[in-house]
Order: C-alpha cells, then sequence, then structure tokens
C-alpha cells in the first residue's frame, strides 16, 4: 500500500463527506439530492457525518488494501480519520466551560 494514497484517501473521504452531510454544493445539487432522501433511511444517513463517512470510507478501501482483510482496516481506518478530520475542524457551538473551585 502506497503511504501518500492513503493520506490522500484520507482528505478525499474527509472532503466527499461533508460536502454530501454538511454543504449545499453547487447551485444546490446536494441540497436538493438531500431533499428527495426525505426522512428515511438515505435521508437520516445524509445527516450523520460519522455514518455517512463509513459509506464513502467503502470504495477507499477496498481500492487501498490488497488483501481482504487489509481492505477491511483500510476501509475502517478511513472512516476513522476523515471523523477526526471533522472533530478538528469543527467548531464548538458551546460555550466554555466555567472554572469551579470549592474551597
Amino acid at each position: 500500500m502506497n503511504i501518500a494514497y492513503l493520506i490522500l484517501s484520507v482528505f478525499a473521504v474527509w472532503r466527499i463527506t461533508h460536502m454530501l452531510g454538511k454543504e449545499d454544493g453547487p447551485f444546490d445539487i446536494i441540497f436538493l439530492m438531500r431533499k428527495k432522501a426525505g426522512a428515511g433511511f438515505f435521508g437520516s444517513l445524509l445527516d450523520c457525518f460519522y455514518c455517512l463517512s463509513i459509506w464513502i470510507a467503502l470504495p477507499f478501501g477496498i481500492w487501498l488494501g490488497l488483501s481482504w482483510q487489509e481492505k477491511i482496516l483500510c476501509w475502517l481506518a478511513l472512516s476513522g480519520a476523515a471523523c477526526l478530520l471533522e472533530q478538528a475542524t469543527t467548531k464548538s457551538n458551546e460555550p466554555p466551560r466555567a472554572d469551579y473551585f470549592e474551597e
């Protein structure tokens, strides 16, 4: 397995998942696709970044891995890396916790 392909695949999985789950896309194409998906399985899949990253990472994992064990590991690792990137790049809307000291 080529490490450059692995790194590029991590960014590609994150980008595609972020685009499908959080953005409207050019000309609102993705927004219309999510609207057509409705509230069923595919609609809820597009609402959850973590769920969506599993399915977006699947073809990349199959492409990267050589044996079936490696394909499964790559699949899960790519999804996990995309989730970590999402956590690192998402701003929290929660206010910072106040420090509380009891004397």
